[in-house]
């Protein structure tokens, strides 16, 4: 997947830079890359399946890949999940550096390293739109960590033009790791490991890293795919448990 991965980069980032520079053909950079890591062969991209495009239809079934708004996903993959193995695509920024643009001017500044690292757990807030579609028996779950180049225009409404701004492109580098979910006991992959056998979700926030809410967000996930029960309550809040597998 790796040695994949980086020819992709080199196709699709080093054709963008010969042309007029990053963003200028009508895919997003991040898309284009995986679309090839996954599938060299271009004839094999955006393949009509009824009244639906496929961003991959090739021997192994059909590869969506979906950076947001897994919301806007549900009718086509109910459809695609009818006669074949999907499998959805997921890119996770691990490691992330910024550049501001000046929309006006086009002045770009020197990329800065941002305070936030992507985890696994980012998925869930996807994950939930789509929640009655993950126990399908055709659905696949694959987790790109993935370190990248963010590039923001100053846009936005705070002083600075940052609060608010817009995102212009996002330009892959390093392909950390990959994560398969093929059943719903994959999911488990997804629980902190340090967690004791029972937990609430502001155990699983602090394990994970992440906030109260977006815990709630993954627990529920969880519990619907039956990696996690609720056992319980410790006051107001549920207690989990591990589902055995």
């Amino acid at each position: 997947m790796i040695s994949a991965f980086d020819q992709a980069c080199d196709l699709i980032v080093g054709n963008k830079r010969q042309q007029a520079g990053i963003g200028t053909l009508g895919e997003k950079t991040l898309h284009a890359v995986l679309k090839f890591t996954f599938e060299p062969v271009e004839s094999r991209h955006e393949v009509k399946i009824g009244s639906y495009f496929a961003d991959i239809k090739n021997e192994a079934g059909i590869t969506e890949i979906h950076t947001q708004n897994f919301n806007t996903l549900r009718k086509k993959l109910k459809f695609f999940l009818t006669d074949h193995n999907v499998t959805l695509v997921y890119p996770i920024p691990r490691r992330k550096w910024l550049v501001w643009l000046n929309p006006e001017t086009g002045e770009a500044s020197q990329r800065r390293k941002s305070p936030k690292t992507g985890s696994p757990c980012d998925v869930f807030f996807e994950l939930y739109k789509i929640k009655q579609q993950l126990k399908h028996p055709h659905l696949n779950l694959c987790l790109l960590l993935i370190d990248m180049v963010e590039y923001r225009n100053l846009d936005g409404w705070s002083k600075d033009k940052k609060k608010g701004a817009s995102r212009y492109e996002r330009i892959p580098e390093k392909l950390v790791d990959t994560i398969m979910i093929n059943q719903a006991s994959d999911y488990a992959m997804l629980i902190p490991a340090i967690l004791p056998h029972q937990f609430t979700s502001a155990d699983f926030a602090k394990a994970a890293k992440i906030t109260r809410r977006s815990a709630q967000t993954a627990l529920n996930v969880l519990t619907h795919v039956e990696a996690v029960n609720r056992v319980g309550k410790l006051g107001n809040a549920y207690v989990y448990e591990r589902c055995r597998a």
